[in-house]
């Protein structure tokens, strides 16, 4: 099937060919069927309108795939042996393979030269491909602001404003979304797509949506740095505006929960922040909590800011306590005193320093900050996903415990810090 091949590409394909079992090569061989006939190619090739209506991906980056998969012979043909050997690498090659492609696939420009303009062009794709008519209705302006966000985190190490191929992993290791939309294109085209996946944001009909500062892309931001079942719907459990610059009223409000909960904070320097907290809000006088949990940034910079495992100081809920040593209110990472990010219990103020647990900077202009507002939304977690014990949410064993595992795991992935 296809067009005659070189005898260098019929190697490549049967090598290819190993990668996938006899069952899905002959599911790819009947969608590449099924693509081929609606290009009306007489069966031999898939065009690239027909390609990127199956696949759903827009703009300038749905042409580029098209162009890496088909090897960029420019014929504008598809053939089912591209195809084959694109996915083997693509899919199922080394992570070095696997890398090169999407280094590859960046370079939106083709000028191989991976530049700000190639950036853009893979956000305003994302943008196109997955969020909602309203949010792509926004004006020029809002629309270069929300680029402007993910741009500012990237790297440009090399001359004439170019990334290196380290760049660009840096870049997806703090904004994991567009790792996981680039490494995801060839996938069919579903709802559980990974990086194409943007959570429900589920709040009160009478809350205007405009009072609100988890945006639809700061929330796709944040679901990349979570599994699927957690990245599909969050529920507004306080938001300061509604109810009030309480500590007393937040505890309240998240306690009808016992999932995961997210904490976003503008302040008055308008920069937008918070954290993940993978474990209930509830009374310690030490840090507790496990190796799930992170610090983000939303603006002036997009950023995921993950556990490094150089320390345990994850989660901190102090409530009620006279001890000077134990101050009252939530925090993560750092000591007492000096958070990655702390609120104090009077919700007027806290701080932000770096901190070695998520290998963080501070997270706002000044260390130590004025809330403006603060939200907290609420991981909606199925029912079905429950322990032995019949409990949602609840993790077994110790801290130390689950903060060991959760290290080992992260180390068989590659996300734990080498320098360890």
């Amino acid at each position: 099937m296809g067009n005659a091949q070189s005898p260098a590409t019929d190697q490549r394909f049967i090598a290819a060919s190993r990668a996938f079992s006899k069952e899905e090569l002959e599911d790819l061989r009947s969608l590449f069927a099924s693509l081929a006939a609606q290009s009306q190619s007489d069966g031999k090739s898939i065009s690239q309108s027909v390609f990127q209506v199956y696949y759903g991906v827009q703009g300038a980056l749905a042409a580029r795939l098209f162009q890496l998969v088909s090897r960029e012979r420019k014929d504008g043909m598809l053939t089912f042996e591209d195809l084959i050997i694109s996915k083997a690498t693509y899919e199922r090659g080394t992570r070095d393979e696997v890398d090169e492609f999407i280094f590859k696939l960046s370079d939106v420009n083709g000028d191989g030269a991976l530049g700000r303009d190639d950036l853009e062009s893979i956000l305003k794709s994302i943008e196109q491909t997955i969020f909602t008519e309203e949010a792509k209705g926004s004006n020029s302006a809002t629309q270069n602001q929300r680029m402007e966000v993910f741009l500012n985190s990237a790297t440009f190490s090399n001359s004439k404003e170019c990334m290196s191929q380290k760049d660009l992993s840096t870049w997806c290791s703090l904004v994991p979304s567009v790792r996981k939309f680039l490494g995801s294109l060839l996938m069919p085209p579903d709802p559980g797509r990974p990086g194409f996946q943007v959570p429900k944001l589920d709040y009160p009909p009478d809350v205007d949506s405009h009072v609100l500062i988890l945006k639809e892309e700061f929330a796709w931001h944040i679901g990349g740095a979570l599994t699927q079942q957690e990245a599909e719907s969050w529920k507004l459990l306080y938001h300061s505006s509604i109810h009030g610059l309480s500590f007393n009223t937040f505890l309240g409000k998240i306690s009808t929960g016992e999932g995961p909960t997210i904490l976003v904070i503008r302040d008055k320097e308008g920069y937008i922040y918070g954290g993940y907290a993978s474990q209930p809000w509830e009374r310690h006088s030490d840090f507790y909590g496990d190796m799930k949990s992170f610090l983000f940034q939303l603006t002036p910079k997009a950023s995921i800011f993950r556990p490094t495992g150089a320390n345990t100081s994850i989660q901190w809920c102090g409530v009620g306590f006279s001890s000077d040593s134990i101050p009252n209110g939530v925090g993560f990472g750092g000591k007492p005193h000096h958070f990655g990010l702390y609120l104090s219990a009077n919700f007027d103020g806290g701080h932000t320093f770096s901190c070695t647990t998520f290998n963080s900077p501070s997270l706002s202009k000044l260390n130590y900050i004025t809330p403006d507002v603060i939200e907290c939304w609420g991981i909606q977690l199925e029912t079905g996903a429950q322990n032995e014990d019949n409990q949602p949410g609840v993790v077994k064993g110790t801290v130390l415990e689950r903060f060991k595992e959760d290290r080992n795991m992260l180390k068989l992935v590659g996300l734990a810090s080498s320098s360890d």
